[in-house]
């Protein structure tokens, strides 16, 4: 991305994220592109950034949307997705969610209990229509990645064993108002090696087949998202290597294959620019003292993720800082032992990688407002939501009675 940073500082002021549709729609397209031929959905995974205009830049490419709540859903197709392309999955869906999911008769449910199987029944009962749905089901495949975002182990609260998948299948496949038409598995995020999704993959597809042969026909194959990108220097997954491996494994059946990527498409669309406020040592100890916080980008404080962070037009001898934010935690950080130049008050520094699981993971925290989001594209930028000022955060209590008190 090439900015003009400090003219966008200006302009915007800070902390404040900005987005590279362009990027963006390039990322789509080479993992689009790696299933040419065949039969492919990529599903976007609206959670790892829910701006309602990422999400119509894609919808205009063809893509489709991943949700784990109906404010998901009803974002999707409010940003022009086609209802048709929307899959709404998570582990813990309210009745009022299926209720409204399958009167908007999006794609699919992708359910994750037999309990849960039995809620979209009675709810689809009631309503008299037929629920399509997938279940996903939980391989047992280590993904080699963070423990917090694994999510296809036992361990994990993910999914249902092949087993117990199969039982619910066969259940769905005798209900009159259950139609199992997907089958779904997600090992985690950030994966960076082939084998565990290529083994996730043959278990699945097997699966697949012992339910062909008993007459349930799986239309659609979700692999889940989880490609992994470079936030430090990691070895990344080619996508075609991904297509060919997956392609692979289902060789013989007939399937359409969803993708559901999200830090794929934006973690590296997305930059986080936050201002300097103060220098400090405690011994020797630097801090860099910011005006972003963990309120504004969680990852580091939540996961201790790394996020490259650089000093915009500044020179000299650099020195290890920690870069840390104004809320009064001991957790708020957003680099620890950062190279930087020594600093002044309104130097710019420039957070990478913070396109995905940035915006919509902040927070309130410390009655903070947050931040400013802006877009380039073709060179030009457009601001795609308002910096949130303390009234828009005072708004919902102010409108309650208080005259009890």
């Amino acid at each position: 991305m090439s900015l003009d940073i400090k003219t966008l500082v200006q302009k915007y002021n800070t902390p404040l994220y900005v987005y590279d549709f362009n990027n963006i729609a390039s990322r789509y397209k080479e993992l689009k592109e790696s299933f040419e031929g065949k039969k492919s959905l990529v599903a976007y995974a609206v959670k790892s950034n829910s701006n309602l205009a990422v999400i119509k830049h894609l919808a205009k490419l063809g893509a489709g949307a991943d949700c784990v709540s109906i404010g998901e859903v009803k974002r999707a197709l409010k940003a022009g997705v086609k209802k048709y392309k929307i899959i709404f999955s998570g582990v813990g869906k309210l009745d009022s969610e299926i209720r409204e999911a399958l009167e908007k008769d999006i794609l699919l449910l992708n359910l994750e209990s037999e309990a849960e199987m039995k809620r979209v029944e009675m709810i689809a009962k009631e309503l008299q229509v037929e629920a399509r749905i997938s279940i996903r089901v939980n391989p047992n495949v280590d993904p080699k990645t963070h423990p917090y975002i694994s999510t296809g182990l036992h361990e994990n609260k993910f999914g249902v064993s092949i087993d117990s998948a199969k039982r619910m299948y066969i259940y769905a496949k005798k209900s009159k108002y259950l139609n199992p038409i997907g089958i779904h598995f997600h090992i985690g995020s950030q994966l960076t090696e082939l084998s565990p999704i290529r083994e996730a993959c043959e278990i699945v597809a097997d699966l697949v087949r012992s339910l062909k042969a008993i007459d349930i026909d799986i239309k659609f194959f979700d692999i889940g998202g989880g490609l992994g990108v470079v936030y430090n220097e990691e070895e990344t997954i080619d996508p075609k290597e991904y297509a060919l491996n997956i392609l692979q494994s289902i060789k013989g059946l007939d399937l359409t294959i969803v993708m559901e990527p999200g830090r794929y498409i934006m973690a590296n669309a997305g930059i986080f620019l936050t201002r300097v406020l103060y220098e400090k040592r405690n011994g020797n100890k630097r801090f860099v003292i910011v005006d972003g916080a963990m309120n504004d980008l969680l990852r580091p404080s939540l996961y201790n993720a790394y996020h490259k962070i650089e000093a915009v037009q500044k020179d000299g001898e650099k020195s290890s800082a920690d870069v840390v934010g104004p809320v009064c935690e001991s957790g708020d950080f957003l680099g620890k032992s950062v190279p930087l130049p020594p600093l002044e008050h309104n130097d710019i520094l420039v957070v990478h990688s913070a396109g995905a699981y940035g915006f919509t993971m902040s927070s309130n925290y410390n009655t903070r407002g947050r931040v400013a989001e802006v877009a380039i594209l073709d060179g030009k930028d457009y601001l795609i939501r308002e910096r949130e000022s303390f009234e828009d955060q005072i708004r919902l209590e102010e409108a309650c009675d208080t005259s009890w008190q």
